[in-house]
């Protein structure tokens, strides 16, 4: 297996990084088994809150695209240390909020930047740049599942602080949780040396010409278009499955279980993603998982709804969840290389939170007015068809002419 020649450090790193992005995803895919509770405190209807929470995913995309340049240029772990610090400081804003200018300041803006410095764009290409290029949709695969690891475990964990501690006192402790990323960040700082141990320069000249070789590339922007969609589906549902549930007479336990559950099984889909788009074209992975989407969610809204199919849907949405990530991340540097990985995926992202911004925000939007989420749902499925369109003629094919430094994995 190529992956035993890796060296001690490098195993480190990936550990490490995958623990991280665990948390980092673990936590923030939680804040749909708040919605009830801050209902049922403050009085807010599902729009208050959904906004709040569409901020956040706009805050990511919006400030990942910063904090991947700042990666780029000034190394992963300071940018990793300043999202940790964020994350917990939104976090403890959210405990026991009672003004809405603080829940879309505390768990809308603050929690998104932290997320920014802490998830996929951040980690996965310091993870990328410590391995050779046949071993790198491995480890894409790797952070990925991981991330969904964390869904999986830390759902459950938050509910049952809640039960515990109440809504409050669960949110203080994800905020000293969230610091430990802070410290998993440490083992990250070899990624941003070459192969000689010296720290990698940032070339001003050969990231203006990556940048401007981006800005001409048509199958970059039909990928960041496609990734729109992703955005849509993930955080409307991670937002509001919670409370379509119990609406639909489950108790609340269920949709942390169907949240958790989704997590559970995308560590088997983005790992099997990852290597998949390893060995196929990236490009019909992708449209492969958009179809596979569609199809579930027109089931789960067609069929009857009961718990069979609510764990069902879950674990077929699970296996399809983050499967976007590997083929995507895996295109951006094989069009651009690793070198300003972050950055040029951290624009593809920003289309993804987007995305996010829109499903969640029209989700709670929409509930309030019609007092239904099918809409959203049926959205879904035709949004899902669309990308399949928007990513057939994409091109896996090195973009001409890449500088030198910034192909250097």
């Amino acid at each position: 297996m190529r992956s035993a020649r890796l060296p001690a450090a490098t195993w480190w790193l990936i550990l490490c990084g995958s623990l991280l992005l665990m948390l980092s995803f673990g936590l923030r895919s939680s804040f749909g088994l708040f919605v009830q509770p801050l209902n049922e405190a403050n009085g807010w209807g599902r729009d208050v809150i959904g906004l709040a929470l569409a901020i956040q995913n706009l805050s990511w995309g919006l400030i990942a695209v910063l904090a991947g340049g700042l990666a780029d240029r000034f190394g992963t772990v300071r940018v990793v240390i300043a999202g940790a610090a964020l994350y917990a400081l939104g976090l403890w804003l959210t405990a026991d909020v009672d003004q809405i200018w603080i829940l879309n300041g505390g768990a809308g803006l603050l929690v998104g930047a932290g997320v920014a410095g802490t998830a996929f764009g951040i980690v996965l290409p310091a993870m990328a740049r410590a391995v050779d290029e046949t071993q790198r949709q491995w480890v894409l695969g790797i952070g990925t599942a991981a991330g969904s690891m964390g869904q999986f475990l830390l759902a459950p964990v938050a509910q049952g602080l809640i039960d515990w501690l109440g809504w409050s006192g669960a949110l203080n402790a994800m905020a000293l949780m969230s610091l430990t990323m802070a410290l998993l960040a440490m083992p990250l700082a070899v990624s941003d040396k070459g192969p000689d141990g010296a720290a990698r320069i940032a070339s001003p000249g050969a990231f203006a010409e990556t940048l401007k070789l981006a800005r001409g590339h048509a199958s970059y922007w039909l990928l960041t278009a496609g990734f729109f969609v992703c955005g849509f589906h993930l955080a409307f549902i991670t937002v509001h499955m919670p409370a379509f549930l119990v609406d639909a007479g489950f108790d609340a336990s269920v949709g942390a279980w169907s949240i958790s559950l989704i997590g559970l099984c995308n560590v088997v889909g983005a790992f099997t993603a990852g290597v998949i788009s390893g060995k196929v074209s990236k490009r019909l992975v992708l449209i492969g998982i958009y179809a596979g989407r569609a199809v579930a969610i027109a089931l789960f809204m067609l069929l009857p709804m009961t718990l069979t199919s609510v764990m069902l849907f879950s674990c077929v949405m699970g296996f399809l969840w983050l499967a976007t990530v590997p083929p995507t991340s895996g295109l951006v540097a094989t069009m651009f290389g690793t070198r300003y990985m972050a950055t040029l995926y951290g624009v593809v992202f920003l289309s993804h939170q987007v995305g996010s911004f829109t499903g969640v925000w029209l989700g709670g939007y929409l509930y309030e007015t019609t007092g239904t989420y099918d809409v959203v749902w049926w959205a879904g499925v035709v949004l899902s068809l669309i990308t399949m369109g928007l990513h057939w003629p994409i091109r896996e094919t090195p973009a001409i002419a890449i500088p030198k430094a910034a192909s250097a994995a």
